[in-house]
């Protein structure tokens, strides 16, 4: 693309528009920066509240591919691929997903994470290449992320996403963005210029962030990884997660720590398992294959053991 091409079209976007309300930052105290941007930061929950029925359009079709064994699917670049990249990477010890299930591509691949890569992301080709080495298909929700909604690397996968018949969602902070026009979804929170003229890890970041927040823990929440509003899917690996494991169960159940503990012994530190266990006096294989039957829903389970004794 020519220089003077590119020129003109960034010159279109609100995210690179210059902010009338810092036009002096730069001869501001450090409380009055602090000020400035804190205000600019305000804004950006707005903007998501505005593009919340878009989100969860996304969640359900999130869950449906999930249902069916498909993948949840990031791929951007820079800051936005890096926040990809971040959400899908907690998603194993935060809900006790298998890896793969929520995947981040970042152009340039891991190195980009902490280094720049230069021209990776002017490069449509390597975001279809991408997607074809994790075999991408129809089962798949992929959801590109880019502030701009012009970046190459995110178009081409998107395109690749579209021709093998997954759902594609594309979440940008311009209006009419390029990915929102050829995706089944676009998810749009408009936060307005920077503080600092095109530093879109500010707000826009910050929007970016709490949709792929929304995206994640809603579909995990759907598919019946908490309790109430308790993550009990954790992933009981180091010391803190088990502490918060026999918390979960001591200030749901009653019980004490020791019996708390016995419990999570008993169900091979599955928090789920031992809460259920905890809650109706089930053992292992019983709880077992009550979640099973209930398709893992906890809530489900405890009720139809309690309809059973009633």
């Amino acid at each position: 693309m020519a220089k003077s091409t590119l020129i003109a079209e960034l010159g279109q976007l609100v995210s690179e528009a210059r902010n009338p309300d810092t036009m002096e930052i730069d001869l501001m105290s450090t409380p009055q920066i602090l000020a400035a941007m804190n205000r600019e930061d305000a804004l950006v929950s707005y903007a998501v509240q505005a593009v919340l029925p878009e989100v969860a359009i996304a969640v359900d079709r999130i869950v449906e591919a999930f249902k069916v064994g498909g993948r949840l699917i990031y791929m951007g670049a820079g800051t936005s691929g890096r926040l990809g990249v971040l959400d899908a990477s907690e998603c194993p010890p935060t809900f006790g997903v298998p890896e793969g299930m929520v995947v981040g591509l970042i152009a340039g691949g891991d190195h980009a994470l902490r280094h720049p890569v230069e021209g990776a992301e002017d490069d449509p080709d390597e975001g279809r290449r991408d997607l074809e080495n994790i075999s991408a298909s129809a089962k798949d929700v992929v959801v590109g992320i880019a502030v701009s909604g012009r970046t190459p690397y995110v178009i081409g996968g998107l395109q690749y996403a579209r021709s093998v018949g997954a759902t594609t969602v594309a979440l940008s902070c311009n209006p009419g963005s390029v990915i929102a026009h050829m995706s089944d979804i676009a998810i749009s929170p408009v936060v307005g210029p920077e503080a600092l003229a095109g530093s879109t890890r500010l707000k826009s970041g910050t929007a970016q962030k709490l949709v792929l927040n929304m995206l994640t823990t809603a579909s995990m929440i759907r598919i019946g990884k908490s309790y109430e509003n308790l993550m009990v899917d954790l992933s009981v690996s180091n010391e803190k997660l088990a502490a918060r494991a026999t918390r979960i169960l001591v200030e749901v159940s009653g019980c004490t720590q020791d019996e708390a503990e016995s419990y999570l012994a008993a169900g091979g530190n599955n928090v789920k398992l031992a809460l259920l266990m905890a809650l109706t006096g089930m053992n292992a294989t019983e709880g077992g294959l009550a979640l099973k039957a209930t398709d893992g829903f906890l809530r489900r389970a405890v009720g139809q053991k309690s309809r059973v004794a009633g």
